[in-house]
């Protein structure tokens, strides 16, 4: 059958891109606000997309989580790989979190996909992500520090039918259910997630219904082929070179410190080469990142430094080549545990500016808090004597820029999550939170500073429960550029009777917190922008006026 030939114009072509644009945003908020736990619900630690019918990213949730990326594309090929596709039908629903076997990043981000049909032919795929706040493993939350292989880390699920032609797979769900801890609110966000699915591919249908799945087909080939051309001539304004920089992890949670990334960025012409020769091998520790989450990073980088309105899809991935040798933190194979996968892909990230800052000095900005600091705390309530899992990745300060101050306490570049609301925590779980605010003169000094961390004290009401931290930039502090210093390293301490007593390891496994004990989280500030002697008087006036930050470590500056 001869297919319908189909003129595409710009104003057709933009009409539908911003409908598919939609479409996975209104599916983002459906999940976010059917989702159980405040992971999801509160946090928005979840994305939403669209894959085309070879598995090519479409289109990705303007507040999905950058690194989510990853997670679809290993999915997808993950799929592909292991069903032919006459056994790919309508009502299917495939599930995986493995980095090593079902194409995730790490194993609490759990990936659905579910496929759409026109005219008895495979269009595409909806697909969604979501962190669950346990996934099983040696640890509540599944991110503890210390884990030696991806075995100690939770379930590992390959890609299964989770759903068959619309059906439940109850014996597969069961054990979904069975591994993890707080088993109805894992419930509750799948269900979250199997109805942001439904959603959209309800919308994805009514747009082929108004406008045929020819049409659709095209315009995500034009979507895809138009930010690549996009993302080329954005690489083209490089200046050509070889770029180099390195940085270090702190540490893997168990033997390495000080473990290295290295990177060699070529640039030529509409060329870009990221290659990482020379990066530590994989390490016992879950600081390990399978490949196509370091090219998540990268792409990440230099859409944020050359053009941030690019949209998120298969064109801005196709564009870049990024290599490793396999068997390093940045390219793991199995059983390589990879937990902390979001600390050292917020370090790539900070080595890709690193390197080309000075080929794009305006675009460059001084290392961030390295993300992600987590603290989960995980008991039983004393009331009702249900478990649960409060677990939270705080944000830090972001770097200084070229023409202003870093941001205060956010999320920073790749895990653009929220930080949790005081009064989530207080009526979620049995915890108060003495104390959460910024912390003076944590971002460091420059013409532009960096931003402040957080400070963050919970106690446990009426139990003992127990708390797992893993923190990076608590060892080695995030960096300045252009002559900016460096902030404030993070830090973990035991505090009883409001004072503090015990600092803590930066990976502190299951560490028992009693009623009369307050656990401090400290999270790094950031680097400064430029030399602190170039900051104006003005500027320390208004900033003191405003009360938003204290220059006061600039005064040697300004001596009389």
């Amino acid at each position: 059958m001869k297919q319908e030939i189909v003129k595409l114009d710009p104003v057709t072509i933009e009409i539908l891109s911003n409908g598919l644009q939609s479409l996975v945003d209104e599916a983002f908020v459906a999940l976010m606000k059917s989702a159980y736990s405040t992971n999801i619900k509160e946090r928005h630690d979840h994305s939403c997309a669209i894959v085309d019918r070879t598995g090519r990213l479409v289109a990705q949730a303007a507040n999905s989580i950058p690194v989510h990326i990853a997670s679809v594309l290993g999915q997808m090929q993950a799929i592909f790989k292991k069903f032919p596709l006459d056994e790919i039908t309508e009502g299917d629903i495939f599930a995986a979190n493995d980095p090593h076997e079902g194409g995730g990043t790490h194993l609490p981000d759990v990936s659905l996909a579910m496929p759409v049909f026109a005219d008895g032919l495979l269009l595409g795929f909806v697909c969604n992500i979501a962190h669950h706040a346990d996934i099983g493993g040696m640890s509540p939350g599944s991110m503890a520090g210390g884990m030696k292989d991806i075995y100690q880390e939770g379930l590992r699920i390959p890609v299964v039918k989770l759903f068959r032609k619309g059906k439940l797979d109850q014996d597969i769900f069961d054990i979904l259910l069975l591994n993890v801890r707080v088993r109805e609110e894992r419930r509750g966000d799948y269900n979250a997630q199997f109805s942001a699915l439904h959603l959209a591919a309800r919308r994805l249908i009514e747009m082929i219904n108004k406008y045929s799945s020819n049409l659709i087909k095209n315009v995500f080939d034009e979507i895809i082929d138009r930010t690549y051309e996009r993302m080329l001539s954005a690489i083209a304004l490089i200046p050509d070179g070889v770029y180099r920089f390195e940085d270090v992890m702190d540490d893997d949670g168990r033997d390495a410190v000080n473990v290295p990334i290295n990177l060699t960025a070529t640039i030529k012409g509409k060329s870009a080469l990221f290659d990482f020769e020379g990066t530590s091998p994989q390490t016992p520790g879950n600081i390990n990142i399978p490949l196509h989450g370091t090219k998540a990073a990268v792409c990440y980088v230099l859409k944020a430094m050359l053009d941030s309105d690019i949209p998120n899809n298969q064109g801005v991935l196709d564009a870049v080549e990024v290599v490793a040798p396999m068997g390093t933190m940045v390219s793991c194979i199995a059983p390589a545990s990879v937990a902390a996968r979001a600390h050292t892909s917020q370090r790539i990230i900070d080595v890709v500016i690193g390197a080309l800052s000075s080929a794009l000095p305006e675009a460059a900005v001084g290392a961030a808090n390295g993300a992600n600091t987590m603290a989960v705390f995980a008991g039983n309530d004393p009331e009702t004597g249900q478990p649960y899992v409060y677990l939270e990745t705080l944000g830090g300060g972001f770097g200084g820029r070229n023409d202003r101050d870093g941001k205060d306490g956010v999320q920073v570049h790749i895990t653009n999550t929220s930080n949790l609301p005081i009064e989530a925590i207080e009526m979620e779980y049995p915890l108060r939170v003495d104390r959460y605010g910024f912390i003076p003169d944590s971002g460091g000094a420059g013409k532009y500073r960096g931003g402040l961390g957080l400070q963050r004290v919970v106690r446990p009401i009426g139990h003992t429960c127990v708390f797992n931290g893993v923190g990076e930039r608590f060892r080695n502090s995030p960096w300045g550029i252009f002559d900016g210093c460096s902030g404030q390293s993070g830090s973990f301490w035991l505090e009883e009777d409001q004072c503090l007593s015990v600092q803590l390891s930066h990976k502190s496994p299951d560490m028992p917190l009693k009623p009369n004990q307050a656990l401090v989280v400290n999270t790094p500030g950031a680097g400064g922008y430029g030399d602190p002697k170039k900051r104006s008087k003005e500027l320390i006036k208004v900033d003191k006026v405003s009360g938003k930050f204290s220059d006061k470590f600039l005064s040697k500056f300004y001596e009389k």
